[in-house]
């Protein structure tokens, strides 16, 4: 395994020479272009005036939660008052800094799939926007990961009827936004409806995106956003997907009882939202990194979707191109990097009867499809990495391929297909020393994919 702190310079590494610290450098770039203490100052409200009354209530979501509180509590004018409450994901609540005064408390639960902490934590947010007056401010931290630990269940849901219906998305292979429309119309906090509780107050929203293509009402499934989805369309998932519901909610959802807040609703009339970090804008700092370092460096996308494996297989297929000396192949220039972000999927396979449950998450089921379909190809090598710090919802938060990757696995008679049969991406690269282990880093703008052609 290797951790990021052993890549932490400020200088980049030689490429060529050190190939894998070079591409955790670009890893360590992109996460720190979104971090929170670096994106706040330019997005914050003024406070309400000590002649209006009115007190400032911070709320919010996600897995930058915390990193998002402290950073306010930092910024935050110390004679104008603040208090309120955030929750993040279980052991991503940031180290206090030292003399900073704590005014925000920040809760932890569950994710992907919620628990009752989440439940608990989303019916104290709720109760405290209760009495808002039109001189209150309220500010809203929302990352990616909100979705999970801010749980309230729709009227009908139980805790369980969402954690089975969770589950089920999370395995089929349904993309971030199918998810969120179903979880924004079993919900009784999301899709616009936590702002709603908020008004008359005003409202701004601060936000770190981690969907394709950056859509507000999709972050964390939009608690302060309206919602241009609709009952019929989330029906339409479960049905596609043969998701079952309880009978009642079944009933809801197809009567139109359930629907969300739309746009246009008078509740956001004094609602601000602000972008803090995108992922394009941290596939930029790495592409930057690259450039100081003497490389070409290219951007596919930040909104790539598509199954994890397959997505592997489209970017090895680019390398070899980029890789070879054929002087009709123009896309790339080598030596370069060839960066993209986004949100694949990973459909969890059939289990055969006593086979190893597997484990692992996005980026490592890209690196298994990436080297599979790379064949050992010279002079390219890889880094994914989800920029949370935790790919799924095990310790590590990506994986390396090196032309080596499946010479290495031969030796110890490990096949790649087999682990790929049963997703089990985390064993593959941890017997091979290829996982990257981060811990939480603090914020989060998805999946980080970087290929380096030399």
């Amino acid at each position: 395994m290797t951790s990021l702190s052993q890549s932490n310079q400020t200088k980049p590494a030689n490429p060529h020479t050190e190939p894998r610290q070079f591409l955790e450098q670009l890893f360590l770039a992109a996460v720190n272009r979104a971090l929170p203490l670096a994106n706040t100052a330019a997005c914050l409200p003024v406070p309400p005036t000590p002649q209006s009354g009115g007190r400032t209530l911070v709320i919010g979501a996600g897995k930058a939660a915390g990193a998002m509180a402290h950073a306010l509590e930092a910024l935050w004018p110390a004679d104008a008052p603040l208090s309120g409450l955030v929750v993040t994901r279980y052991a991503h609540t940031p180290p206090r800094p030292a003399g900073l005064a704590e005014r925000i408390e920040i809760v932890e639960a569950s994710h992907p799939v919620p628990d009752a902490a989440g439940v608990k934590a989303a019916q104290r947010i709720l109760a405290l926007t209760q009495g808002l007056t039109e001189n209150d401010l309220v500010i809203c931290l929302i990352s990616g990961g909100g979705s999970a630990v801010l749980t309230l269940p729709a009227d009908g849901l139980t805790l369980e009827d969402k954690q089975r219906i969770n589950t089920a998305l999370l395995e089929c292979g349904a993309n971030i936004g199918e998810m969120n429309c179903v979880r924004k119309h079993l919900s009784a906090i999301k899709g616009g409806r936590l702002a709603a509780a908020c008004a008359p107050a005003r409202l701004v929203t601060l936000t770190i995106s981690d969907v394709p293509g950056d859509d507000p009402s999709t972050i964390a499934s939009g608690p302060t956003v309206p919602d241009a989805t609709s009952c019929a369309q989330a029906l339409a998932i479960l049905e596609r997907y043969a998701i079952e519901l309880p009978p009642a909610v079944l009933a809801d959802l197809q009567s139109g009882a359930l629907e969300t807040p739309k746009p246009g609703d008078l509740r956001f009339a004094k609602h601000q939202l602000h972008m803090m970090a995108t992922p394009q804008q941290s596939l930029e700092a790495a592409a930057s990194l690259a450039r100081q370092a003497g490389l070409k460096a290219y951007i596919l996308s930040d909104e790539m979707e598509g199954e994890s494996r397959e997505v592997g297989k489209v970017h090895a297929a680019l390398a070899r191109g980029a890789a070879s000396k054929t002087a009709d192949f123009k896309t790339f220039e080598r030596p370069c990097v060839i960066l993209s972000g986004g949100e694949t999927t990973v459909t969890i396979r059939p289990r055969q009867l006593g086979a190893a449950k597997g484990r692992g998450g996005r980026a490592g089921e890209f690196c298994m499809g990436l080297a599979l379909a790379l064949q050992g190809q010279a002079g390219v090598y890889a880094l994914a990495a989800d920029t949370d710090g935790i790919d799924g919802v095990e310790d590590n938060a990506g994986a390396f391929v090196t032309p080596d990757s499946l010479v290495r696995a031969s030796a110890m008679d490990m096949k790649i297909d087999n682990y790929l049969d049963r997703n089990d991406a985390y064993g593959f690269f941890l017997k091979l020393g290829d996982l990257l282990v981060t811990g939480p880093t603090h914020t989060n703008v998805n999946d980080f994919r970087a290929l380096l052609i030399l």
